[in-house]
C-alpha cells in the first residue's frame, strides 16, 4: 500500500473550502458527517462524507453528498487546494491518478465509499462514467435554438420579468416562490423522497456568497419559474431548478436558464448544465438547446472492506447499483 486512509469526524471541517460544494454551508445542509483524507508520497487527497449504519449490522459505509463535491488536493500541513476542473479537451491530468487499490481503508472502518468527483480528470484511477453532463462554455461560439430563442423573446413581450439576486440576499417570498416551484416539478416528475430537500435546506445552502437565485417573474408577479445557481470548481452549476404547474405552457424556464448563460459568460465561466433523469430523455433534450459542449462526469466505487462488502451483498444482482447490499 503506497497511501493511507483515515476517517475524521468534524462535519467536514477538514474538506470544507470555498467552493460551492465543500462550503460549510452546503456540507451542513446535506449533514456531512465526516471527512476522508487519503494521504500518500505526494500530499492529500481530502473528501467530505455522509457516514451511514447498514440497517441490521454493526458496520458502516459513506457516501459523498449530492452534486460535485469531489476531492479537495493539497500537501500535508500545507495549504488546500481544488483540483483543476477547466482544462482543454485532451489535457492529461497534472498528476497521475491515484490507484485506489494501493490505498490502505483498513483504519476508516468502513465497509463501502461511494465517491462523486468533481467535473474534470478524477483522481482516483478506475472511477466509473455516471452520466453526461452539458456544458454551455463562454468560449465556444454560443449555441440556441430558434424555437427557445422565440419562446423567451414571446415571454417577455408577455410581461414575464428576470431576475438574478445572489442568494444571501434572498427574500423569504423570493424562497419560498423557488421552494414552491421546486417541489411542483418534483411531484410532477415523481421524483424520489430524498429530492423533496425542504425549506431549511434552500434557506442554508442560499446563506453561501456563491449562489445566487435566478427568477422569471410571470405578468403580475408570482414566480413561474427559478434556479439555484452556484460557482464550483471553474463552473457555474444550475443546480435545483422548477417551474410551477399553471405557467408550464409558457416554458419559463428557458428564460432562466438563458438568463444563467449570460451570467456564466459575464462570470467567464462555462455553465454547467447537468444532465438528464435517463440518457436521451426530454430534460436531456431541453438542456442540450443551449449547450456547445458536453463531459463525463465520474464516480468512485470504493470497496474499504471486501470481505464485509462480499458477505453483506451475498449473490445479490444489484446491476449498476453501489454498493450493492444497498440495492
Amino acid at each position: 500500500m503506497s497511501a493511507t486512509a483515515e476517517l475524521i469526524e468534524d462535519g467536514g471541517a477538514a474538506a470544507s473550502s470555498e467552493e460551492f460544494f465543500r462550503s460549510p454551508q452546503f456540507l451542513e445542509a446535506e449533514g456531512v458527517t465526516h471527512s476522508l483524507r487519503i494521504t500518500g508520497e505526494d500530499g492529500e487527497l481530502i473528501a467530505p462524507l455522509i457516514v451511514r449504519e447498514i440497517e441490521g449490522t454493526n458496520e458502516r459505509d459513506a457516501i459523498s453528498p449530492y452534486g460535485y463535491p469531489g476531492l479537495a488536493e493539497g500537501t500535508r500541513g500545507g495549504a488546500r487546494r481544488s483540483l483543476p476542473a477547466v482544462a482543454p479537451t485532451g489535457t492529461p491530468p497534472s498528476s497521475p491518478a491515484l490507484d485506489p487499490g494501493s490505498i490502505d481503508f483498513s483504519a476508516t472502518g468502513l465497509v463501502s465509499i461511494f465517491l462523486r468527483h468533481t467535473l474534470g480528470d478524477p483522481p482516483l484511477g478506475g472511477s466509473s462514467e455516471r452520466n453526461v453532463v452539458l456544458i454551455a462554455d463562454p468560449a465556444l461560439p454560443p449555441k440556441s435554438r430558434g424555437s427557445d430563442r422565440n419562446q423567451i423573446n414571446k415571454n417577455l413581450r408577455r410581461g414575464y420579468e428576470l431576475s438574478l439576486v445572489p442568494g444571501p440576499e434572498t427574500s423569504p417570498l423570493e424562497r419560498a416562490g423557488f421552494l414552491a416551484a421546486y417541489e411542483q416539478t418534483m411531484r410532477r416528475t415523481s421524483a424520489a423522497e430524498r429530492y423533496f430537500f425542504g425549506a431549511a435546506y434552500f434557506e442554508r445552502i442560499l446563506e453561501s456568497p456563491r449562489t445566487w437565485l435566478a427568477l422569471a417573474r410571470a405578468p403580475g408577479g408570482t414566480i413561474a419559474a427559478a434556479s439555484i445557481a452556484a460557482t464550483s470548481d471553474g463552473y457555474l452549476h444550475y443546480y435545483l431548478s422548477g417551474s410551477v404547474d399553471s405557467h408550464l405552457r409558457d416554458s419559463p424556464m428557458k428564460n432562466v436558464v438563458g438568463a444563467l448563460v449570460e451570467h456564466a459568460t459575464g462570470l467567464g465561466l462555462p455553465l454547467n448544465l447537468g444532465g438528464g433523469i435517463t440518457q436521451g430523455d426530454r430534460l436531456e433534450e431541453f438542456k442540450r438547446g443551449f449547450a456547445n459542449r458536453e463531459l463525463s462526469w465520474h464516480t468512485s466505487e470504493l470497496v474499504a472492506d471486501p470481505s464485509a462488502y462480499a458477505r453483506l451483498s451475498g449473490s445479490r444482482d444489484a446491476g449498476g447499483f453501489f454498493p450493492a447490499y444497498r440495492a
